[in-house]
């Protein structure tokens, strides 16, 4: 069993802790006219072109400081919004729950009060959420239902300057719900009915105009329970490290990170863990060519109680846009994570994605995620009007392990003799902006199993998902 006292815990924090205070101390022992001369004023921050790999705005997208809602200025230190959002599901053999068809209507509910400015250094921010599911034929799932419950309650501590001009340092504690990297690893859902939340602090020197960013955070993911109030998970605790270099943007930004997992189960018929993630995430535009480039590699190491882990997975996507009223964009993404060749050895070799994101990433059927898998993809997406964005993929599946399992079903064949090809799909998506209040999301997800779903199954049936999404803002 892998034991850890909480003074060792308190070191490995104060060690993470303390690779940030070089990058601090580079920027405050800079030269400053060496500096103005290098960023003479704020620049736009180019974004990647990848799909859902922006990180989410801190404050909630659908806030909005007060006085944009009024003529009066005075009231700008609140941010206030709501959001409600109905989706409708229709799924037609459909894997991952071993189910023929379901038809279910989701319910998703979110509010947030912000106080900042008035009160500096002291700032808060609180966020509800409700999320709830009506018509599906299984049993409630973490995944879709969270009745009643904050998403968000933290107090934060924010010098504006504190590094210099337009560098601000935080540091918040509570309970919260964001981004890290390219949300590969750590997100804040989008698609999802139910959204995954933290419970620590979390530090953070810079933001997303700053030139340079860390991002540090020790947390405990937060337990959700479907009908009772939901707790930090005290067997769990996930640290991280983040940073961002934005110096040689539009074409080159840089953002290495480094996470542990460390869980100490109390449960006999739980595995201790302590999983550490060291990887780069990467993009940029190349020159003026109208291509574009996103990266992400990382390498995966630690220990259980019965095995060692040693795993690997990556992302590559080159896009080209084109200089058209449409603004097409086509592009060839490729996702690889390894799976466990032997599960009767003492290596444990399937990648883990953490918290992160996968409906965008490896499909919108959500059958997959970044865990033993080949993923080659071909992606377009079109603007016809401000109002209107539409996207497809094709994407094709195969196992990185043969004896490994389809991660998200848990189909599995232990001998490796069912193949390793999964299967295709089809995705196609319209999102229409009606107002500014509101918007509509449509979509279509056909799924093609392949040899190994067959084989393992004995099922040939194709798979169907459409959904249609409302959204509103106030």
């Amino acid at each position: 069993m892998i034991t850890r006292s909480p003074i060792a815990k308190i070191h490995r924090v104060a060690l993470i802790s303390m690779l940030i205070a070089p990058f601090a101390l580079a920027e405050e022992s800079s030269d400053p006219e060496q500096s103005h001369a290098f960023i003479p004023e704020p620049i736009p921050f180019y974004e990647s072109k990848s799909p859902s790999t922006n990180r989410h705005p801190d404050r909630p997208s659908y806030a909005k400081t007060l006085d944009r809602f009024t003529d009066n200025d005075a009231i700008s230190w609140l941010e206030f919004g709501i959001e409600q959002r109905s989706r409708f599901e229709l799924r037609h053999e459909f894997f991952a729950n071993d189910r023929e068809s379901d038809e279910l209507f989701m319910l998703r509910s979110r509010a947030y009060v912000g106080i900042r400015d008035i009160l500096d250094p002291l700032r808060f921010g609180f966020e509800f959420q409700d999320s709830r599911l009506f018509g599906s034929r299984d049993d409630e799932t973490p995944t879709d239902v969270n009745h009643v419950e904050i998403q968000q309650a933290f107090a934060e501590l924010y010098f504006e300057n504190a590094l210099g001009d337009d560098q601000p340092l935080s540091f918040r504690v509570g309970r919260m719900s964001f981004d890290a990297v390219d949300r590969r690893l750590f997100s804040r859902n989008g698609f999802r009915n139910t959204t995954n939340a933290f419970e620590g602090f979390r530090i953070r020197a810079g933001d997303k105009q700053s030139l340079w960013e860390i991002d540090f955070f020790a947390f405990q993911p937060v337990e959700r329970r479907p009908r009772q109030f939901d707790r930090g998970d005290e067997e769990r605790w996930i640290y991280g490290i983040n940073g961002y270099w934005r110096g040689w943007s539009p074409h080159i930004t840089l953002e290495p990170y480094y996470f542990i997992l460390d869980e100490d189960r109390k449960s006999l018929d739980m595995v201790d863990r302590e999983l550490h993630t060291l990887g780069l995430h990467g993009y940029g535009l190349i020159g003026e060519s109208g291509f574009d480039y996103d990266f992400n590699f990382a390498f995966q190491f630690g220990e259980t109680e019965f095995e060692n882990h040693r795993a690997f997975a990556a992302h590559g996507e080159l896009g080209y846009s084109w200089r058209h009223p449409w603004q097409p964009r086509v592009a060839l993404t490729f996702d690889y994570a390894t799976g466990d060749d032997n599960p009767d050895d003492s290596e444990s070799g399937r990648f883990d994605r953490l918290f992160g994101s996968s409906h965008t990433f490896y499909g919108y059927s959500d059958l997959f995620r970044w865990e033993n898998t080949i993923n080659p993809a071909l992606y377009l997406s079109l603007q016809p009007t401000k109002q209107l964005h539409i996207e497809a993929y094709y994407r094709t599946y195969w196992l990185a392990s043969d004896n490994d399992a389809w991660a998200v079903p848990g189909i599995t064949d232990p001998t490796g003799s069912s193949g390793s090809f999964v299967g295709q799909e089809f995705d196609v998506r319209a999102v229409c902006d009606i107002n500014d209040n509101a918007s509509l999301d449509v979509g279509y997800i056909y799924f093609v199993p392949g040899d190994f779903v067959q084989n393992a199954t004995d099922t040939t049936d194709d798979s169907d998902f459409f959904y249609v999404q409302m959204t509103l803002t106030f």
